[in-house]
């Protein structure tokens, strides 16, 4: 702080800050600029306030949202519109609020969600899309998209549909699976435009393949195409009447000389210079000062890494610094030209140059594609890529190997530095000085004989951060094959970009062949070594992708060659798909349903695909999340103070310097609680606060209140806790070497294990570990505390557990239950993440306001929340398994053990659920099943979609594949024979009734064209040497029940008002599933009135009490039951009314039934029959029925990458009657891709010492746009009426989730045929998600064979398998 101050005082002894000697005039300290058309004038504004925290907090526009506050989901996205003065042109870009700092903003027009229309006023046409094309599902994420695209269309309005995939490339969404919102976006594009139904060819959304979804009727084809929403009724998109850019705003953007401006802050004083003498001037006197154009890297490094830059130097209004330049050379950018400014000046350029003059130019418009998100492209600076040095950077590889030229200025002139291998001089360090500024770069002409290459490699390709990145530049003696320069540049194999120096220079004089590319390949080998330890791990595979990448590289360059008619070596047909670079296909769907029957009511909107209720709100951000709640005059902020040890005794605890932090009021420990300390969902097992011993990072040890959220969180950071460390358990490999298990240990038999061993033709033994998996609900967990009089406490909560929240909140305070309202409005997004874990945070809060008599509000941000959940068990299991040679499994011995974490919270009940779904739907004679739960140092593991089933069917998808690869048979083949039939036993002594598993099955085959596309893969692989396909189909089988039996109850309450509007209350909770939307369709239909009478305000402790979480995909039938008992009631109560008057309507019925004091409320409860299994005696039911669906998969992988594209998958899903049949295709589409994160893409990495390392978008990848299947068919299986729920249908929850293994199992089978090439053949160990590292380190091939591992036990990992 000493610092801060004394740069303070220099600022005001000179009076014009800074200790500039410029004339004070010059300086501004007004910020001006237009929020929705309304200007805002600020004098006193703070260099670290963002965009989005002055949009909440000051101005209560809380459509934008906070998904992670560093600029990789999308949720906070705004438009902000300039007006150019030197074109005279508007524009308009599409940016990240969490990142934009208020004091860029001068001169800027913001728009935000309620800025473009409303549910009050009017929907904007991009708003009403997505509500009416079922788009928005918990809608956290709805406005950030809504704005992306809105973006889009104020500077194109007829796009293409790769325009659309490209804007929504900042844009993340954990509910819908992203294809609803592409549907219903693609009526802008040229593709999909609407003709109203007039029929325009092969655009028409009613007839286009595309489009189709289908409802099945009598017959499909009779039936023709209804789908999903009527685009016809769509408001007409017109962009003359957009909203117009303040006529003030431009007035005063031509009319004023720019003035430099100058605003302080607490720690920071932000400076923009007018002019490029004054930047160099104020670089010149603050050379430590930090250069910030669009604060894409500075904003994350003050907000995650504790930085604090007394100066900040803005010089976006520098016209110098955003030049474009074309020269006799090359083209040179101003070092604040943003990249996607960048790529549009290069891309024109390679549509009017010579293609030989742009190679680089491409190699660069290559790495943009993939570079960030557009919301970031649009803000950052080349300069800033340049300057930050990251050693992952995807652009620095390609100036390297361009030898690009840097023009460095400081205040005595000006000098130019070439990009080699001496710009970068360490981690984060260019040779630039610290008074220098970079000016500009010159991006060169390539020469007619040079060719010019880029790649990136990441987890996922959208929005991604590089493992491993490269650019490669080879220059010939023209008209030969005869190597002249070469230059190969990579990142993420260093401390900072490198050349392969060594490699390349023994290449010169070579000529381009097999010869070249041997040497090339084992000298890269010996270059390009990584310490095993190395940050970011995955060390063979990033050394393998040097020589893969090279390789395709050559590749390349010797088709190049030919084309330029040089004589060099064909490239072998099979190797040409190595060489393409992939170019994403808008993704295509079918939707089929079956109609509801002829002549159902028009008011009877069960099995109809009706709206979500809130989608409306939602796609205006009127929609209020528990944060959105308008703050109280005197309300207070919390943070948490937690762990940094996975395993310690407190040795002692400061705060005295965090006390004196600006605003902070008081301190809370375990010693201020007014209840019980003890706490957990079962057993009290867990405590609110850590009383002397820590027993994972993340773990709660107290929290800090204070006036705002900056304050309470900076005091949280300055608390200083002293540990005395302890052996930690992070592993599951750990615990059951230490036998570290919680009790009981659950086995689950059937059958006689050993005479099903000696029945066995063959027998294999097999392992598989399943990663975990952070839920990401775009909306963290969130609770505001408002004390009342007599000790009350009300709740506002993100929360699927409304009464256990009540119930620990209770505990907690000392208080009874009914001194406690809890209310939940709605979630964004739960997954099984707010069913136990909320509590954490809210008996913390709830303390607070109780200590202080004041309401106190807390939402945790994206990397806390990551550390202090916990998220899906990871898994590990040994089985053995013994088949007959016809592929039929007889008998199978199975170990589970789950990582639980640091108290039990819900892995007992987990854990039962895998036992259960051990066999998946796989009939086994003798089977027996062990539960082992781990006790370890990481925070406890708890519920997630799925609920240890995926885990438990994952590892029978795992050894029916092997057995079906050890006997050399179709792996279909080997599933079909074993699959259940009706009447079967389960192991838990269940009948199979009512199966519809082989009408699942053979449907899913048909609409997938299984044997064509088996076929047909098997010709591309032959004829493909570097990219393989692989298919599989998978079965699931899913029981519906909660496994403890007491949980199976729901309540609800009616209320009908005498105006004849009714009022719905029941136990579950809305977080973006629908189940508001179908209570109202069943009221409805039971009491015969239009859904439009019925009203759901919100869910509430003080309604319905002892509610069941919202879990298990139980909910609709539950709750569902319990709305019709309380509508019969009522139902039958206006009987006498009805048949006294059968003309009048059900407004007068009411009125006379209430003159006639009638009571017009209703409980109605239910609760599920014929429930209770027990363990000890295997007997007794465990589930009411079965939900059963079976997916199709075909993929593509690259053998050279790992990288994968996920080509097709068809579903079929038996959803009984479906009560709404576009929320569930939403709910199946929505799990699947939910499952293709799981099993392919998301990697939760851990250090040894127990400290999570993948804390945000930035490192954890959850599937984006492009990730979903090029076709995706979905179809509801007909004629399957579900008698034991409501209204005959079916749990759609989780089910689905466990069908996107079969994309996975596709991987395994692509990888077998890599295999196959290498001679190599038989079962092998694929562990999940099957990450490009995975799938490219099991295509053993000659690459691999020259980057072995490192032998464990000698090296200390970067991150552990947990």
């Amino acid at each position: 702080m000493e610092r801060t101050q004394r740069i303070g005082g220099a600022l005001e002894v000179n009076g014009t800050g800074a200790g500039t000697k410029t004339r004070s005039e010059s300086w501004s300290e007004e910020l001006i600029f237009f929020v929705n058309g309304k200007k805002i004038v600020e004098k006193q504004v703070d260099p670290e306030m963002t965009l989005l925290t002055y949009l909440r907090r000051k101005l209560g526009l809380t459509g934008t949202k906070l998904g992670c506050a560093e600029g990789g989901c999308g949720a906070c996205t705004v438009m902000l519109s300039r007006y150019q003065t030197d074109t005279n042109q508007l524009q308009h870009h599409a940016v990240n609020a969490c990142l934009a700092p208020l004091c860029s903003l001068h001169l800027v027009a913001v728009t935000t969600v309620e800025g473009i229309g409303s549910v009050a006023r009017k929907l904007h046409p991009v708003q009403e899309r997505i509500a009416l094309s079922h788009g928005s599902q918990c809608g956290f994420c709805t406005p950030g998209i809504v704005m992306s695209m809105y973006a889009l269309l104020r500077n194109n309005p007829t796009p293409t549909m790769g325009d659309v995939e490209e804007a929504f490339q900042g844009n993340l969404c954990r509910c819908t699976g992203y294809r609803p919102i592409l549907e219903g976006y693609r009526t802008f594009t040229v593709e999909g435009g609407c003709c109203g139904g007039g029929g325009r060819q092969n655009g028409c959304c009613l007839t286009n393949g595309s489009a189709a979804e289908r409802s099945l009727g009598e017959e499909e084809e009779e039936e023709g195409a209804t789908p999903l929403f009527n685009a016809a009724e769509f408001k007409p998109f017109d962009p003359t009447q957009e909203v117009i850019f303040p006529p003030e705003l431009m007035a005063l953007s031509k009319s004023q000389k720019r003035k430099s401006l100058r605003f302080r802050g607490d720690r920071t004083t932000w400076l923009q210079p007018a002019c490029l003498d004054e930047f160099l001037r104020l670089k010149w006197e603050h050379p430590e000062a930090r250069v910030v154009v669009g604060n894409t890297e500075v904003g994350i490094e003050v907000k995650f890494k504790n930085m604090v830059y007394p100066v900040i130097l803005a010089p976006t209004f520098i016209p110098e610094l955003t030049a474009v330049t074309h020269t006799d050379d090359g083209i040179v950018f101003g070092a604040a030209c943003t990249l996607s400014h960048m790529g549009a000046v290069l891309r024109r350029a390679m549509q009017t140059l010579p293609s030989h003059q742009t190679e680089v130019f491409g190699a660069v418009v290559e790495q943009l594609r993939w570079f960030a998100g557009q919301q970031i492209r649009n803000v950052a600076a080349v300069g800033g890529n340049i300057m930050t040095a990251s050693p992952i950077s995807d652009l620095n590889p390609v100036f390297m190997a361009a030898g690009c030229r840097l023009t460095l200025m400081d205040k005595g002139g000006s000098h130019e530095l070439r990009m080699d291998d001496g710009f970068f001089t360490g981690y984060r360090r260019t040779a630039v000085r610290p008074q220098e500024v970079l000016l500009s770069i010159l991006i060169p002409y390539s020469r007619r004989t040079q060719f010019v290459s880029a790649f990136k490699q990441s987890p996922r390709r959208e929005d991604d951060i590089s493992i491993v990145t490269a650019a490669m530049s080879v220059t010939f003696v023209p008209g030969t094959d005869v190597v002249e320069d070469l230059r190969l540049s990579y990142g993420g194999m260093a401390a900072n970009t490198v050349l392969a120096k060594k490699t390349a220079s023994r290449l010169l004089g070579r000529s381009w062949g097999e010869e070249l590319l041997e040497e090339a390949c084992s000298s890269l080998a010996e270059e390009m070594v990584l310490d095993p330890s190395a940050p970011g791990g995955m060390v063979p595979y990033r050394r393998t992708l040097a020589l893969s990448l090279f390789y395709k590289f050559y590749l390349t360059v010797l088709q190049k060659l030919r084309l330029q008619g040089v004589n060099v070596d064909d490239v072998a047909s099979n190797c040409l798909s190595a060489t393409e670079i992939y170019h994403p296909q808008t993704p295509s769907s079918v939707q089929i349903y079956q109609a509801v029957p002829k002549g159902q009511n028009q008011d009877d909107v069960v099995g109809r695909p009706m709206m979500h209720l809130s989608a409306m709100k939602q796609a205006t951000g009127e929609a209020v999340y528990c944060d959105d709640v308008p703050l109280y005059e005197n309300e207070l902020y919390l943070s948490l103070i937690t762990s940094s040890k996975a395993h310690a005794h407190i040795r002692s605890i400061d705060v005295s310097v965090a006390e004196r932090s600006p605003g902070v009021l008081c301190f809370l420990f375990a010693a201020d609680i007014p209840g019980s300390n003890a706490t957990g969902p079962i057993n009290y097992d867990e405590t609110v606060f850590a009383d002397g011993e820590v027993t994972c990072v993340g773990h709660i040890i107290g929290a800090v209140v204070a006036d705002t959220q900056l304050h309470a969180q900076r005091a949280a950071k300055a608390v200083r806790i002293e540990y005395e460390e302890l052996p930690a358990i992070i592993t599951i490999k750990e615990a059951i070497a230490a036998k570290s298990f919680y009790q009981p240990i659950r086995t689950l038999q059937q059958g006689d294990l050993e005479a099903g061993f000696k029945q066995a033709d063959h027998i294999l033994e097999g392992e598989l570990h399943i990663g975990g998996q952070e839920h990401f609900y775009l909306e963290t967990n969130v609770t505001l505390a408002v004390p009342r009089e007599d000790g009350e406490m009300e709740l506002f909560v993100s929360t699927q557990s409304a009464s256990k929240t009540q119930a620990l909140v209770a505990k907690a305070l000392g208080v009874p239950a009914n001194r406690v309202v809890v209310r939940v409005k709605r979630m964004g997004g739960g997954f099984g993440g707010k069913e136990s874990r909320t509590t954490i945070l809210s008996t913390v809060v709830a303390m607070a306001a109780k200590k202080l008599q004041r309401p106190v509000r807390c939402m945790l941000d994206r990397d806390e929340d990551m550390v202090v959940t916990g998220g899906r068990h990871p898994f590990y299991s040994k089985y053995k398994v013994g088949f007959l040679s016809s592929g039929k499994v007889v008998a199978l011995d199975v170990s589970y053990y789950s990582n639980a974490g640091n108290s039990t919270d819900l892995s007992l009940s987990v854990m039962e659920r895998a036992l259960f779904h051990m066999e998946n739907s796989y009939s086994i004679a003798n089977v027996r099943g062990r539960g082992y739960l781990c006790r370890t140092n990481l925070p406890s593991n708890t519920a997630f979609r799925g609920f240890g089933g995926p885990q438990g069917m994952m590892v029978a998808e795992s050894w029916i594949t092997d057995v079906a690869q050890t006997l050399r048979r179709p792996a279909e083949e080997v599933r079909r024979l074993n699959l259940y039939a009706e009447g079967e036993l389960t192991p838990y002594n269940q009948v199979l009734d009512q199966l519809t598993l082989d009408r699942c099955w053979d449907e899913c085959l048909q609409r997938a064209g299984y044997q064509q596309r088996r076929a047909a893969a098997d010709v591309y692989n032959s004829q493909n040497r570097w990219t393989k396909r692989g298919l599989a189909i998978v079965p699931t089988k899913f029981g519906i029940s909660f496994t403890a039996v007491f949980l199976n109850q729901a309540g609800a309450l009616v209320h009908i008002y005498t105006d004849g509007s009714v009022l719905l209350t029941h136990g579950g909770t809305e977080m973006g599933q629908g189940l508001h939307t179908k209570m109202v369709q069943v009221a409805s239909r039971v009491l015969g009135i239009p859904s439009s009478k019925i009203y759901i305000s919100e869910t509430s402790t003080n309604t319905v009490p002892n509610t069941s979480p919202t879990a298990a995909s139980a909910s609709s039938d539950l709750n569902g039951a319990a709305v019709q008992n309380a509508c019969e009631i009522l139902f039958k109560r206006l009987e006498p009314y009805r048949s006294r008057n059968p003309k009048g309507s059900w407004e007068d019925w009411v009125k006379t039934a209430y003159f006639d004091r009638v009571n017009l409320s209703a409980n109605g409860f239910y609760k599920t029959p014929d429930l209770g299994y027990n363990f000890e005696t295997n007997s007794g039911r465990a589930f009411h029925y079965f939900s059963y669906g079976v997916a199709c998969s075909e993929v593509e992988i690259d053998c050279l990458t790992g990288a994968h594209k996920n080509l097709s998958t068809t579903i079929v899903m038996d959803v009984g009657h479906s009560l709404n049949p576009a929320l569930d295709i939403g709910q199946v589409e929505g799990a699947f891709m939910q499952g293709l994160g799981l099993f392919t893409l998301e990697e939760l990495h851990y250090s040894p010492q127990g400290v999570l390392l993948t804390r945000g978008p930035g490192l954890y990848k959850i599937p984006a746009f492009g990730d979903i299947p090029t076709q995706l068919t979905v179809s509801l299986l007909r004629d399957a009426p579900n008698d034991k729920a409501i209204f005959a249908s079916k749990a759609v929850g989780e089910p689905p989730l466990f069908l996107a293994s079969s994309v996975f199992y596709a991987i395994k089978d692509a990888i077998s045929a890599a295999r196959a090439e290498s001679g190599i053949s038989g079962p092998f160990r694929l562990d999940s998600p099957a990450s490009a590292e995975r799938i490219r380190n099991a295509c053993s091939d000659r690459f691999t064979k020259l980057c072995p591992p490192a032998e464990p036990g000698t090296f200390r990992p970067w991150s552990v398998q947990v």
